[in-house]
């Protein structure tokens, strides 16, 4: 299977239901000048770091905007369920971590080191949803949102 392949197949485990739902969701809680076409990237982006986050030992931390996406799907439990177990074979966990501080320097680095996980594992990042060096919003998820690593 190649590279494209496997991206193809993460971003089909997400039915057209499902993702207009996704994109509805966070329209309407938090992003509602949201386009459309914004909309399908994020959700592809979210898709993307759950795809990374489910086989790395490494933590994973969402941007702000992926992380939008991923508070919504988890919202969907069982869609998100039959997602994790599609994708990793057992549940992907959103862990928050209110105690770990709001350095921007060390968000702007976990960030950096998971959109670089990202295109490690054959996936493209969009610069929409993976903020450079001095966005405002790049620090929020590490404060607050990370995956589960998995444990080898």
């Amino acid at each position: 299977m190649t590279i494209t392949d496997t991206t193809k197949t993460v971003y089909d485990l997400l039915a057209p239901q499902l993702r207009t739902d996704l994109i509805t969701m966070v329209r309407e809680d938090s992003w509602p000048e949201m386009t459309d076409d914004e909309g399908e990237r994020g959700v592809d982006q979210m898709a993307a770091f759950l795809a990374v986050a489910a086989n790395t030992t490494e933590k994973a931390t969402p941007s702000l905007r992926v992380d939008l996406f991923w508070h919504a799907f988890v919202l969907h439990t069982k869609p998100y369920a039959d997602f994790c177990e599609a994708l990793a074979g057992r549940f992907i966990h959103h862990v928050p971590d209110r105690t770990s501080g709001h350095n921007p320097i060390e968000g702007r680095n976990a960030m950096r080191r998971t959109a670089d996980m990202i295109c490690e594992g054959g996936f493209t990042t969009d610069p929409e949803f993976w903020p450079a060096d001095h966005a405002a919003d790049c620090t929020q998820s590490y404060a607050g949102c990370s995956d589960s690593p998995v444990q080898k």
